[in-house]
C-alpha cells in the first residue's frame, strides 16, 4: 500500500508583544504604552519609531490583559431597545462622535424591545468588563437598572425612571406631544385622536402631554386615545381602530414616526387621503418622514444631542468628576410637512 504524504501543519507564530514592540523601537515598554495611549511627552522620533515598529510586527494590543492590570478597558457598553426605528440610528450617531473625541470604543447590542432579552443583554455587557453603560428607551424593570448601577456607572436614555443611582437624559415628551396637538387645532381641527405607543419607552409621558394639550385647548370632549405601539403595526391597528368608531378624527397625532406611517397605511386602504382627509403627526422626525412619498409633519426630538450627553454623563461619572445623579431634558421642535392641513369642508365616506 503506498505511503501517503502528511502535510503538517506550520508551526503558529506566536502573538507579538509590547516587549517585541519596545525592542524593536529600542524604546522602554513604559514608552510603548504611552504611545499606544496616545499621552503626550514622547519625542516625534520615538512615536514614529513606535508606531513603525507596532505596524511591521502587526501588534495588537491585548486589551483584556490591560484592563485586568488597569482596571478599566476604556470600552462603554450601549444597549439599543430597537435596532429597527431610524431614530436610534442619530442616537448612536450622537454615542460614537463624542466617544471617539474622549478615547473611548463602543460596544453594542440589542433587546429587541423584550425585557428579559434586554436583560441578558445589559448582563453580556458587564461580563466584557465594560466601564460604564448606556441604555436607550430600555423596557427592564428598574430594579435591573439598579443592580446594573452596583456595578458600573448608567445612563438611560429617552425613558423615564425610578432609579436613583442612574444619569438619564430624555426628551421633553409632554412638550412635544403638546406641539402636536397645538399645531393640529391652529390648523382648525377639533377631533384630534391619539395612538399611543403602548408598553414602549416614553409612551404614557406622551400620552399624558396629548391628554393635558387637549384639555388646556377646551377640547376634552373630544379626546380619544387608542393602543398602538412603537411599531407600524401598532400605529396600523390603531387606525383601524379609529375607523371603526363614530365620528371619525379629522386629525391623528402617532406615538412615533413608524407608528404613523402604520396609521396611513391604514387610512390609505380605507380610501381616505393625507392630510385631505385626515392629518397625521408623527414623533422622532426620522428620516423616514423626509422621504417625499410620505413627508410626515413630526415632532423632532434631537437623537444625535441625547446620544453625545448621556455619553458625556457617563465619561463625568467614570471619570470622577461628579458622584451625584445628572438629568438632562432636551426641548422638541416641530417640523411641518406635507401630512397636515386644515380639516375637510365635509367628511368622506368610507370604503
Amino acid at each position: 500500500m503506498p505511503r501517503r504524504n502528511v502535510v503538517k501543519p506550520a508551526p503558529s507564530q506566536p502573538e507579538p508583544t509590547i516587549l517585541d514592540v519596545a525592542r524593536k523601537a529600542r524604546v522602554s515598554k513604559s514608552l510603548v504604552s504611552m504611545v499606544i495611549r496616545g499621552e503626550e511627552g514622547v519625542s516625534p522620533k520615538n512615536r514614529e519609531a513606535v508606531l513603525q515598529a507596532i505596524e511591521e510586527l502587526n501588534y495588537r494590543p491585548n486589551v483584556i490583559a490591560r484592563s485586568l492590570v488597569q482596571r478599566r478597558t476604556r470600552i462603554l457598553g450601549v444597549m439599543i431597545s430597537d435596532l429597527r426605528n431610524p431614530f436610534f440610528g442619530d442616537v448612536v450617531s450622537g454615542i460614537q462622535m463624542r466617544a471617539e473625541d474622549l478615547g473611548y470604543r463602543v460596544l453594542f447590542n440589542t433587546g429587541e424591545r423584550v425585557p428579559n432579552l434586554e436583560e441578558a443583554a445589559i448582563e453580556s455587557l458587564l461580563e466584557l468588563r465594560v466601564d460604564g453603560l448606556i441604555l436607550a428607551a430600555p423596557r427592564v424593570d428598574d430594579t435591573v437598572i439598579e443592580r446594573a448601577c452596583r456595578v458600573v456607572p448608567v445612563v438611560v436614555l429617552n425613558r423615564d425612571t425610578s432609579a436613583t443611582c442612574s444619569d438619564s437624559v430624555t426628551n421633553d415628551n409632554l412638550a412635544g406631544a403638546r406641539l402636536a396637538v397645538e399645531h393640529c387645532a391652529n390648523l382648525g381641527h377639533t377631533r384630534i385622536a391619539h395612538i399611543d405607543g403602548g408598553s414602549g419607552a416614553g409612551a404614557g409621558v406622551r400620552r399624558e402631554g396629548y391628554l393635558r394639550a387637549m384639555r388646556q385647548l377646551g377640547l376634552e370632549d373630544s379626546i380619544v386615545t387608542v393602543e398602538g405601539a412603537f411599531t407600524e403595526n401598532g400605529g396600523y391597528l390603531g387606525a383601524r381602530e379609529l375607523l371603526s368608531r363614530s365620528p371619525l378624527p379629522t386629525a391623528i397625532f402617532a406615538a412615533n414616526d413608524i407608528c404613523a406611517i402604520g396609521a396611513m397605511k391604514a387610512l390609505e386602504e380605507a380610501g381616505l387621503r393625507t392630510p385631505a382627509d385626515v392629518s397625521v403627526v408623527g414623533y422622532d422626525n426620522t428620516s423616514l418622514a423626509t422621504l417625499p412619498q410620505i413627508s410626515l409633519t413630526s415632532v423632532q426630538q434631537f437623537g444625535a444631542d441625547i446620544g453625545r450627553l448621556g455619553l458625556e454623563c457617563i465619561f463625568e461619572r467614570i471619570e470622577g468628576k461628579r458622584s451625584t445623579p445628572r438629568h438632562e431634558v432636551v426641548a422638541p421642535t416641530l417640523v411641518v410637512r406635507a401630512s397636515t392641513g386644515p380639516p375637510p369642508a365635509k367628511p368622506k365616506a368610507l370604503r
